[in-house]
């Protein structure tokens, strides 16, 4: 419903919705501490552990736990016990007031029960979590958003929660209860949370500044140190699962000389990988276009304007599918120009669109900032269905440079593929916004922070393409919004090639250019092996405004080569590597950071997946 409608609501409707949306708010927060309950259980031995050494240093303790269990107290070394479990568990989170306050309490009025430690933090995380959310649900329902533009920014709110309650839903249903198979999980649950995370990000980036905005923010204040508690207790739990659990952990380790520990732990966060060297979540199709060209793929459904095909609109080739499939399904759009606004939604799973070729088959919109529209709804396509594949398709904003924000394609889908695909627009042409993503040999062109976002993104033989700006801008081909710490996510430009088009070759030397800038806190972007022109500057990085994140981003080059290659007059950020290992290097190709790995021998859907050197 409209916002210019809210007016006309009666008090009981309007209370209705409240209702509705405090319970959907309230379902963010609990699934994300059942989640954290559910990976609690995998440092139970660690937890039974630390009980019996207690219990085992007198036979006193002994007999005050027995008895502690009995009648439900603690035991005379419950505090004790307790105050080290919270203190182990909450060690590694930024927020462990709230971490300790919301376990502490539990755990010592349960000290001698190891067996339902999972339960009591669930309890625990859960009051204290329902008590923010009610607090922050309740101030955001009584805001007033008179302007258009908030609330329109409103709206991308809820659009971003409602994802975050839907996600992490789907994410409950994949958690099992054995340990053993939670480790499993590691990666899927950081790239989860990481999203949840950025989904709140995005909500509050979407107002302009002012009162409304900082009470959003204020508002959101709890849920993201919630979440942020959440994914360093991931960190922490995969570390003690792959050393519990994975072949060759602890039970090995007696027999075995402990192998060397890789950065960033990535080992612990690599998925199972099949016999034909495909991760488990690589279907049976993508194997099967791995292998292929685009000329021998079989369409189940053809999008045609000349009316040769089953639709004339990609729209409704959309619209006819049915809501309860999960098999693939092949979409092949024929040579035409698209002028049409598409968004893959999140039911729409396992689709892989193809065309003729990304000047052929190009769908076009020019929607904008300037205009009145948030950056976040001005995508021309829009994909947020998991396993999304894209070929040999163009995606287009002609906005123009003097329109600002103007996004060509957003990309919100897990697990999604693009291979020589055409992204063009000017400011933020490519919206990498979450979860884990990969392009291979594409075309992608714009001015300011034409590649932005907060996925997990490896863009692999890609042509980054600088076009004129305005004569007062200047350029930047990154902008990676790390928020977080501990989120998962990057930007990593490997084997690419940084360049002007023909129209800003002449005039390159009148405008600055930059490798990226930082958009949030730990903004995480990596250029390696990558050839860059002259037309970089030789500080290569640009600060977002003043100091901000110079000493928290990462920022590195690794064995680049071109012109502008040369790190000497690189800028001297606490946050930045101007040369770094070929082991750290490692961490992020195809494998270690996305867990995936494909096929080689197909050069449309070639994936290199370490270092090309």
């Amino acid at each position: 419903m409209a916002f210019e409608e809210f007016g006309q609501l009666s008090k009981r409707r309007r209370e209705e919705r409240a209702q509705k949306f405090k319970k959907k708010i309230m379902l963010f927060i609990l699934v994300t501490v059942i989640l954290i309950g559910a990976i609690a259980g995998g440092i139970f031995g660690f937890l039974q552990f630390s009980k019996n050494k207690e219990n085992e240093s007198s036979k006193d303790d002994k007999e005050n736990a027995s008895s502690a269990s009995e009648t439900g107290g603690g035991g005379d070394n419950k505090p004790k016990t307790s105050s080290k479990v919270v203190e182990m568990l909450c060690h590694p989170v930024d927020y462990k007031q709230k971490c300790e306050t919301a376990l502490g309490k539990v755990l010592d009025s349960n000290a001698s029960v190891p067996t339902i430690i999972p339960k009591m933090i669930i309890r625990a995380a859960v009051t204290a979590a329902a008590e923010e959310v009610a607090k922050a649900v309740n101030k955001t329902d009584k805001f007033k958003f008179n302007k258009p533009d908030e609330k329109a920014a409103y709206e991308v709110c809820k659009k971003v929660f409602q994802d975050a309650v839907d996600e992490l839903e789907e994410s409950l249903k994949a958690v099992g209860e054995e340990v053993k198979g939670l480790r499993h999980k590691i990666p899927d649950l950081s790239t989860w949370l990481s999203a949840v995370y950025s989904y709140q990000e995005t909500c509050i980036d979407a107002f302009p500044d002012g009162d409304n905005k900082n009470k959003i923010k204020t508002a959101l204040n709890a849920t993201k140190e919630y979440v942020s508690n959440s994914l360093a207790l991931v960190i922490q739990i995969s570390d003690f699962l792959q050393t519990n659990f994975a072949p060759g952990g602890r039970a090995a380790a007696a027999q075995k000389p402990p192998a060397a520990r890789h950065l960033l732990g990535v080992n612990s966060r690599q998925p199972k990988v099949g016999k034909d060297g495909f991760p488990e979540w690589f279907g049976h199709e993508e194997r099967k276009l791995a292998v292929k060209s685009t000329a021998n793929l079989v369409a189940n459904i053809t999008v045609a304007k000349d009316g040769s095909g089953n639709f004339t609109t990609i729209n409704d080739c959309l619209k006819s599918l049915s809501e309860n499939r999960t098999e693939r399904i092949f979409i092949y759009v024929k040579e035409g120009i698209y002028e049409e606004y598409v968004t893959v939604t999140k039911k729409m799973v396992n689709i892989t669109m193809y065309g003729d070729g990304s000047q052929k088959t190009v769908v076009t919109g020019n929607k904008n900032f300037v205009d009145g529209v948030r950056t976040f709804e001005t995508a021309t396509f829009a994909v947020t269905g998991e396993g999304f594949v894209g070929i040999a398709m163009g995606f287009r904003n002609t906005a123009g440079p003097e329109k600002h924000q103007a996004v060509a394609l957003r990309v919100q889908a897990d697990r999604s593929i693009f291979l020589n695909c055409r992204m063009e627009a000017y400011q933020d042409t490519l919206y990498a916004q979450t979860h884990r993503q990969f392009y291979r040999s594409c075309y992608i062109t714009g001015t300011i922070d034409f590649i932005f976002g907060d996925a997990a993104a490896i863009f692999q033989n890609c042509d980054l393409v600088v076009r004129k700006p305005m004569d007062n801008q200047q350029n930047i081909v990154t902008a990676q919004g790390r928020a977080d710490k501990n989120e998962n996510t990057g930007i990593v430009l490997q084997n690419c090639h940084i360049q002007p088009d023909k129209d800003f070759e002449p005039v390159k030397a009148k405008f600055k250019t930059y490798l990226g800038r930082p958009w949030k806190q730990f903004s995480r972007t990596i250029v390696m092996e990558s050839t860059i022109e002259d037309l970089v500057d030789p500080s290569g990085w640009m600060p977002w405004e003043g100091e901000f994140a110079l000493k928290t981003l990462y920022y590195a080059e690794f064995n680049n080569h071109g012109p502008a290659s040369d790190v000497s007059k690189r800028v001297k950020w606490a946050g930045y590597k101007k040369s770094i290992s070929k082991e750290e290097a490692m961490n992020y190709t195809v494998m270690p950071f996305l867990q995936g790995t494909w096929i080689q021998d197909n050069p449309n859907v070639l994936v290199h997946l370490g270092l090309f050197n």
